[in-house]
């Protein structure tokens, strides 16, 4: 079997103990892709490094955090540009809008969310979207700017049955991360009712680590346990959530030839 963890932040200074080890039990377990969503430009670096060590396993984005979107936005995303030119990235992102926290940037969020999508169209790249607290404001921009050159994922994807019809109306796929473990969620629920022809697999590592490792820090590997949750729900094999959601992955970010 082998899987795609569609989101994990592994060059980040959480791993800076045991980097590659953790990386060796994600192949190990099966999770041979690895795909990583860029910060901002003082993480551009470190991923860039990652990449390059394991051209075969771990594919870049190139992107700005919403949460990382400030006064000085237009800056970062002048230098996402320069990198655009001279590097090979599979995705844009991660981009987005965040108003869980804080709400005082909502309109540079929605200034550098449209300046994400013009990138994702000039350079024929899906984007990848990060909806806190913000379904509303994003369905409203990619409303206004869905056409068939934008493609894309909503990452860490948590909504209602109705929010992933209109997402998938739009060609996008739904980032299924731990979340679908946690005893609560609902996400169980909505899932059930969603085609996995229209999921991939994350597991924003270092962040929300699936059961049984919920609160500890989250590694690649631990996508097996968000596939295994996936499989008792839709009654399947995990074999098949592994052919299946890989093959979606290398369908919408085309990293492998």
């Amino acid at each position: 079997m082998i899987f795609t963890d569609t989101h994990t932040h592994l060059y980040l200074e959480e791993f800076v103990d045991d980097r590659y080890d953790a990386i060796q039990r994600a192949v190990q377990a099966g999770v041979e892709y690895m795909l990583l969503p860029n910060i901002d430009s003082n993480t551009a670096g470190p991923m860039l490094d990652l990449c390059r060590k394991y051209p075969s396993n771990i594919f870049p984005m190139m992107g700005l955090h919403p949460t990382d979107v400030k006064e000085n936005f237009k800056e970062e995303l002048n230098i996402v540009g320069q990198y655009l030119k001279k590097e090979k990235f599979c995705a844009i992102g991660e981009t987005g809008m965040d108003l869980y926290w804080d709400k005082t940037f909502i309109e540079e969020q929605k200034n550098s969310l449209r300046a994400h999508i013009n990138l994702a169209k000039k350079h024929n790249l899906p984007i990848v979207i990060h909806s806190r607290s913000s379904f509303d404001e994003i369905f409203e921009i990619i409303d206004d700017t869905i056409d068939d050159g934008l493609s894309g994922v909503f990452h860490c994807f948590g909504g209602t049955v109705q929010q992933a019809q209109k997402i998938i109306s739009w060609g996008f796929k739904l980032g299924i991360g731990g979340v679908l473990t946690f005893k609560n969620s609902g996400l169980d629920k909505v899932i059930e009712n969603i085609s996995l022809n229209h999921i991939v697999l994350e597991t924003d590592s270092p962040f929300l680590a699936p059961k049984p490792f919920r609160g500890k820090r989250n590694e690649s590997a631990h996508l097996v346990y968000i596939a295994e949750k996936l499989a008792e729900i839709k009654n399947i094999s995990i074999g098949e959530v592994s052919e299946i959601t890989t093959q979606n992955a290398i369908e919408l970010f085309k990293f492998k030839n």
